[in-house]
This record gives C-alpha cells, sequence and structure tokens, in this order.
C-alpha cells in the first residue's frame, strides 16, 4: 500500500500572491498562510497562529493572482512538500511547502470581486455567502462565476 500524504488548511493570506513566470511560460504564485487555533491555559485563552507557505502552479496559479488578497480567507488542499536549496555562503537549506492542488474563496463574492458593489437597498448582513472552488485538474481554467 502506498502513503497518503494530504493536507487541508483553512487561513487567511499573509500576504499578496508572489507571482512568477519561469521558462516555458510556467506560472508560479506563493504566499504565506496564517491557521490559528486558541486553547485555554491557566483559565486565560491563548491563540496560538501557524505560518505555513504555499505554493500554485500553472492555471491555479494564475487564478490565485487575480482573486486572492492579504488578508483574505480560503480552504487550500494540497500536498507537503519538502525542497533543498544552497544560499549565497553555499550552505544547504530545507523549506517544507504546501503544493496546493485546489482552493476554496471562503466568504462572501464580492469580497473576491475586482469592484464589489452593494445595492442600496441591501445591507452588508444581508448578504449572502458564497464559496468557489478552483482546482488545478480544470483543464481551461475557467471560473464558475
Amino acid at each position: 500500500m502506498s502513503g497518503i500524504n494530504k493536507v487541508i488548511l483553512v487561513g487567511h493570506l499573509g500576504k499578496d500572491p508572489e507571482v512568477r513566470h519561469l521558462d516555458g511560460g510556467v506560472t508560479v504564485a506563493s504566499f504565506p498562510l496564517a491557521t490559528s487555533e486558541t486553547y485555554n491555559k491557566d483559565g486565560k485563552r491563548v491563540e496560538q497562529t501557524e505560518w505555513h507557505n504555499i505554493v500554485l502552479w500553472r492555471g491555479l496559479a494564475e487564478v490565485a493572482s487575480k482573486y486572492l488578497q492579504k488578508g483574505k480567507l480560503v480552504y487550500i488542499e494540497g500536498k507537503l512538500r519538502t525542497r533543498s536549496f544552497e544560499d549565497k555562503e553555499k550552505v544547504k537549506k530545507y523549506v517544507t511547502e504546501i503544493v496546493a492542488e485546489n482552493f476554496t474563496m471562503l466568504g462572501r463574492k464580492s469580497d473576491f470581486e475586482q469592484s464589489p458593489t452593494v445595492p442600496a437597498n441591501q445591507s452588508s448582513e444581508a448578504k449572502i455567502e458564497d464559496e468557489f472552488t478552483i482546482d488545478s485538474s480544470d483543464e481551461n481554467g475557467d471560473l464558475p462565476f
């Protein structure tokens, strides 16, 4: 039996996605994602935040660059990858990243539109929350809206 390498995270982007275009026109985007959990310690509520390095490739990276921004809440599914590189002093370094296979933008649809507008007769509390899932296996990379 083979192993399973699956990561599921829900968190907020720490920065806007950083987008690079590699040789051959391959697009890669990366950003830090913060996940937080709270617990009680000695009767006090303590919040612990963990930072994750997220990497998206090709069409998924293109979509992320258009719609994700610092502070936005996203659900991400992917797998752990550890890679090594040499720094300027020729010291071997290791970094562990989550390579995203798909993501879902959580929150209101207007949170992800280029120019959000709310009709004057609709209060912000009355907005309906939507979810939009983007999958790296989508051939054409079209958005569902």
